[in-house]
C-alpha cells in the first residue's frame, strides 16, 4: 500500500463544498478542511505510486474550484 497526502488549495469560498467533492474519490480514505496555506488535506490509501499520481493530477485537479495541489508520499 501507498500512502500519501494531497494539499489542496481551493479558489476563494469554495473549500466547504469541494471538501464533500475530494472526500468522495475513490482512493482517498480521509479529508479535512484545515487552516493555514492550503484549505484541505486528503490521505490516499492506494496499491501504488501510479495510483497517487491519477488520484492528484486527474481526479483532485480536474475538480472544479481546485486552485492547486501539492502532493507527499508517506516514508511509512
Amino acid at each position: 500500500m501507498v500512502v500519501a497526502y494531497v494539499l489542496v488549495k481551493a479558489n476563494t469560498g469554495d473549500a466547504d463544498r469541494l471538501l464533500d467533492d475530494v472526500a468522495s474519490i475513490d482512493g482517498i480514505v480521509d479529508a479535512h478542511v484545515v487552516a493555514g496555506d492550503v484549505d484541505i488535506i486528503a490521505k490516499l490509501d492506494v496499491d501504488s505510486p501510479a495510483d497517487v499520481k491519477n488520484i492528484a493530477a486527474n481526479a483532485i485537479q480536474a475538480t472544479a474550484g481546485v486552485e492547486s495541489t501539492e502532493t507527499y508520499l508517506s516514508m511509512q
